[in-house]
């Protein structure tokens, strides 16, 4: 290979690696497309209380599902609550559950893996078996079991999925911290005499970042499924308080006769989770260093 072929692209020169992947990531076209599919959740969410026609509690006995119409453009349901502000404001519940549990998780994890990584021995044995222990069982059956020891809450629920997925981000830690041990940079620091703690705090912890952000932009769209479950298995939100879970367990009654009962608040899941996972592949693309030459 020349030393012309071998060199770096021109824009790549004195370029800092943050840089460096959002330039990369604002090339990749379908990570951009669930961006701003996330935006736009995530602005209605903020807004609901602008945004919804409706007060997504209020009844009328005289519009009980009622299909899609101008008054109500995505229906009414079996209370004759307007579908549409229902959905608008349970993407609250259901955009917080999975962002709160993603970080409570990575808060749990994240300092018992970089522990685990650097102590070795007796601890990181106890520590590793623990979490492989957990990550043995489904997900899903999981938090459904810590959901219902802790009781049907919005709160419990995004506990349970917080617990169940801090051994991911364990895994994650202890790896890098792994990995990290053997670098000549954490040699040269412990030989300066920083203790351990700092060495994880500001050597290691900076370079898991990348993984952790991809990590963690993957995890929330499996929480936001996971708190829909719960929801629906009533361990999550609770009624009247709108859900999308919640919203397709009462509409399971009505599939034949009022089919957008569900239709609705499935494909606000749909987008959502989609959206947060295309995220993740470009993320993944871009802090890949192997991008450049693909």
């Amino acid at each position: 290979m020349s030393a012309t072929a071998a060199a770096p692209a021109p824009a790549e020169r004195g370029e800092s690696p943050g840089r460096r992947a959002l330039r990369r990531f604002l090339r990749h076209r379908i990570a951009l497309f669930g961006f701003l599919v996330i935006v736009v959740f995530v602005t209605v969410a903020l807004a609901a209380p602008w945004v919804a026609p409706y007060d997504p509690l209020a009844t009328s006995w005289t519009a009980i599902r009622k299909a899609p119409s101008a008054a109500h453009w995505f229906g009414t349901d079996e209370n004759g609550r307007d579908v549409l502000s229902r959905v608008v404001w349970g993407a609250r519940a259901s955009l917080m559950a999975g962002v709160v549990s993603v970080l409570f998780a990575a808060a749990i994890g994240v300092p018992i893996g970089l522990v685990a990584g650097f102590a070795g021995g007796v601890l990181d044995a106890v520590l590793s078996r623990i979490a492989d222990a957990m990550l043995s069982v489904p997900f899903l059956i999981l938090a459904i079991a810590l959901a219902a020891f802790l009781g049907p809450a919005l709160e419990n629920a995004m506990l349970a999925i917080a617990i169940t997925f801090s051994p991911v981000f364990v895994r994650l830690a202890r790896g890098m911290a792994l990995d990290a041990k053997a670098t000549d940079w954490v040699e040269a620091a412990r030989a300066l005499g920083n203790p351990p703690w700092r060495i994880a705090a500001l050597h290691v912890l900076p370079n898991i970042v990348p993984p952790l952000l991809v990590q963690s932009t993957l995890a929330i769209a499996e929480a936001i499924i996971a708190e829909a479950a719960l929801s629906f298995l009533g361990l999550g939100q609770q009624p009247p308080a709108p859900s999308w879970g919640s919203m397709l367990n009462s509409a399971q009654r009505f599939l034949e006769s009022a089919p957008w009962l569900a239709i609705f608040p499935g494909a606000a899941i749909f987008l959502v989770v989609l959206s947060f996972n295309l995220v993740g592949d470009g993320l993944r693309d871009a802090f890949d260093p192997r991008a450049e030459r693909r």
